[in-house]
């Protein structure tokens, strides 16, 4: 008797593990690993920008701490500010900012 209620305990302790350690995390992964981030390079658009090197309708800017390459349609002025407005491949696509 004492027998079959300690094997009934460990066959409980031992699936209620499972359940807990491998069954609801793997839910957990597939229903709500799936969300979007929010801090890829499309999250960059709309942002402004700082332009430390242009050359007539390329240079390169400073977004959060980093410097990329970007292209604008006119000249913009070495320490001013940019928008923006896409991102192809690794060159941001920039609008002159206007307050």
């Amino acid at each position: 008797m004492l027998k079959t209620v300690i094997i009934t305990i460990i066959i409980c302790f031992i699936v209620f593990e499972l359940i807990e350690h491998v069954i609801f995390p793997l839910f957990w992964f597939i229903f709500k690993g799936r969300k979007r981030s929010n801090y890829g390079v499309m999250s960059m658009i709309g942002k402004v920008v700082e332009i430390k090197r242009w050359d007539k309708t390329e240079g390169q800017v400073l977004i959060n701490g980093e410097l990329w390459r970007a292209v604008c349609e006119v000249p913009l002025p070495v320490g001013g500010k940019a928008v923006v407005r896409g991102v192809e491949g690794l060159i941001l696509n920039l609008k002159p900012y206007e307050n």
